[in-house]
């Protein structure tokens, strides 16, 4: 239930401009959530990279939870692009690699267009796990 509300959140911040769009009364709302999105950011970037290891792991599920299993592995994935998106400079003041800041740029630059759609996917997805924590249950 917890990464469902995280990715909610996290889609919130990544679909910021679509919604403010659509909804100019959110930009309050959401701009309460904006001093913290580096942070958070960042923790989400590495906490989806440890849920795509922790897939791996656990690649057994496939075969006996297999929705459990990629909803982890798409919630991990949208958490490390969505966590780069919005933590890219938090993340780099930890970063002291020129390689590495690099190679984060180039995959911010990949990312970045498709941020609003990420957002949105992050948001579903999010509201997915949500209803999913109350369907299924895992051992």
């Amino acid at each position: 239930m917890f990464f469902g509300v995280w990715l909610l959140v996290l889609g919130v911040l990544g679909a910021s401009n679509l919604i403010i769009a659509r909804k100019p009364d959110a930009k309050e709302l959401i701009g309460k959530l904006a001093p913290y999105q580096g942070w958070i950011g960042a923790v989400s970037a590495l906490w989806g990279a440890w849920g795509i290891v922790s897939s791996v792991l656990t690649l057994g599920w496939l075969t006996s939870a297999p929705i459990f299993w990629i909803t982890q592995l798409a919630t991990s994935v949208l958490l490390v692009a969505l966590g780069l998106l919005l933590g890219i400079g938090t993340l780099k003041t930890f970063i002291k690699q020129p390689q590495a800041v690099e190679k984060m740029d180039m995959m911010v630059a990949r990312l970045a267009p498709k941020q609003g759609m990420l957002g949105l996917v992050g948001m579903g997805l999010g509201a997915w796990c949500l209803v999913a924590s109350f369907l299924f249950k895992v051992s």
